[in-house]
């Protein structure tokens, strides 16, 4: 991708199209400017109701690290969080952390009252963190990734910390780690004796059996785990320096899976991170609207799309797929960021050529404070198919 210069501030004489030109091609730090722009959100209807509920107790604190004011939220988990730690979430998956953001989401009431019925902050940190080992420390706002990762995997992913109840049914048994643990005493082990007992009495071939079998399959998730424990930290350990939120808008003239027609979806994946679209049934021309927002790590890698056909009783069918190189566009938020210009501009275009997948030129635009850029893409390695997609890189500070 290629940043052509577009000078649109031709008609006054200011000449600042030009000066933010100047920071865009001097390729400024990799950090964002800290300084944070105005934000309206309504104060009723929902984001009210959302605002209201981090105002209570508990919910003004990151529920990871204890991170001041948390701009974000993990949906399925019930907690608010911080930038920092939303990264960790994210890279366990939606099906464990659904992370949305307080200010850049749009959040509906059902949304709202799920958070409220889980109880925020306190009442999630009372499951998940009921028996911390004395060894082992809380993250602080300030402290590493490697940290933070760890910790946030053990409780959420691992769930180590729970209550010797619910540690009963826990996938990663943690031996005598509730001993050492201030928190739990000698519940936790009178809980695990009687349920021994208890077993005892149902005879013992069978005990030993079903004993066996539970080592067993315990050492083939403790061997898995090791397996894909360094990739899953490489993605909890990574840095952002920004988020990109991505509209799947509309896919056309989609290729035919299901006899006639299919029922397309989109995976976006940016590194280690994926998420995707909700499913649209028998439509070859889809038209999804649907905003996903991805973390930006320090090395930024293309943003790859896939579009498949949802089957019930057989694997997914492949229906495309693209690639995007969103340097450009980071570069160009970068660059407004550290810029005082607000007028709105054309920052340059990802040109079509017979040499790309593109439709047309990739505008990349300054509006209303926002660096955007719409894209219609080619599907590859598929018969036919195109998908129209419109990116917008926001800075850590919202």
């Amino acid at each position: 991708m290629s940043i052509q210069q577009q000078n649109t501030d031709a008609n006054n004489g200011s000449g600042s199209g030009s000066c933010l030109y100047d920071l865009l091609c001097a390729d400024p730090s990799t950090s964002w400017n800290c300084h944070q722009r105005d934000g309206h959100t309504s104060s009723s209807g929902s984001k009210g109701r959302l605002k209201n509920l981090m105002c209570q107790s508990g919910n003004g604190i990151c529920a990871d690290c204890g991170s001041s004011d948390p701009k974000w939220v993990s949906l399925s988990l019930g907690v608010f969080i911080c930038i920092k730690c939303s990264g960790v979430h994210r890279s366990l998956g939606v099906h464990i952390s659904k992370v949305l953001s307080v200010n850049l989401d749009e959040w509906t009431d059902e949304q709202v009252d799920t958070l409220v019925d889980m109880g925020g902050n306190d009442a999630a940190n009372l499951k998940f963190e009921a028996c911390i080992p004395d060894n082992l420390r809380k993250p602080k706002p300030d402290s590493s990734i490697e940290e933070r990762s760890d910790y946030i995997r053990r409780k959420y992913e691992l769930h180590q910390f729970l209550h010797s109840d619910e540690l009963l049914s826990c996938p990663y048994p943690y031996p005598g780690f509730c001993s050492s643990s201030s928190r739990c005493g000698n519940s936790c082990g009178s809980a695990l004796d009687k349920k021994h007992s208890e077993k005892q009495t149902a005879g013992g071939h069978r005990i030993h059996g079903l004993g066996q079998a539970f080592r067993n399959s315990w050492r083939r998730k403790e061997s898995e785990h090791k397996a894909t424990k360094k990739s899953n930290s490489l993605a909890g350990m990574i840095e952002f320096v920004g988020l990109i939120k991505v509209n799947v808008v509309r896919g056309t003239n989609l290729a035919v899976r299901d006899i006639v027609t299919s029922d397309p979806y989109v995976i976006l994946s940016l590194g280690h991170q994926s998420v995707k679209t909700r499913v649209i049934k028998n439509n070859l021309n889809p038209v999804w609207n649907e905003q996903l927002m991805l973390s930006i790590p320090q090395t930024i890698p293309p943003l790859k799309m896939l579009v498949y056909d949802k089957d019930t009783f057989k694997p997914d069918d492949f229906m495309g797929d693209a690639e995007i190189d969103i340097q450009p566009l980071v570069s160009a938020a970068k660059a407004s960021e550290i810029s005082s210009i607000r007028e709105p501009m054309q920052l340059g275009s990802w040109v079509a050529s017979k040499d790309n997948t593109l439709v047309r030129d990739g505008i990349i635009t300054f509006v209303d404070g926002k660096v955007k850029q719409e894209i219609s893409l080619r599907l590859q390695n598929v018969e036919k198919g195109t998908l129209d997609i419109e990116l917008e890189c926001v800075p850590l500070t919202q």
